[in-house]
């Protein structure tokens, strides 16, 4: 074999190896998406739980300035109760950004989407949407049914 054939074979099998490899570097999750991830479970086990006062309390200033505890506690007991029992919720997806509708620019946001079962209603979609604010800490601004 030619120095030369030696060569481009040595060059045709890095050329792979990064191509196999670079999938792998493209869908790496972002190290924050865990933490949004964690938040946003932790904060639906409240309203899981119907439990409006603690699910208001725990959410974000952004959540809190558009509605009373009181109407959280009505929008629970006429979207959320009717679904049932939490049955299986899995992360579909999440996201960042800087901006988003009726956002302030140069925020940071997360949007988590779930594929989310209850015991009423199958197959459907949960989306928890959260900001960070002092000291870094992660709180839900918006939540969606779906």
């Amino acid at each position: 074999m030619s120095h030369g054939a030696d060569r481009a074979r040595r060059a045709a099998l890095v050329l792979l190896a990064c191509a196999l490899l670079a999938p792998q570097a493209v869908t790496a999750q972002d190290p924050r998406a865990a933490t949004v991830q964690r938040v946003a479970r932790e904060w639906l086990a409240l309203v899981d739980k119907l439990d409006a006062a603690a699910s208001w309390s725990a959410a974000g200033a952004r959540f809190q300035e558009r509605m009373t505890p009181a109407q959280w506690a009505g929008i629970l007991q006429s979207d959320r109760a009717p679904r049932g029992a939490m049955v299986q919720r899995a992360v579909a997806a999440t996201t960042f950004s800087n901006s988003g509708p009726g956002l302030p620019a140069g925020g940071e946001y997360a949007l988590v989407r779930f594929r989310s079962s209850f015991a009423n209603l199958a197959d459907r979609g949960e989306e928890v949407v959260l900001e960070v604010g002092p000291g870094y800490v992660w709180r839900v601004i918006g939540y969606m049914l779906i």
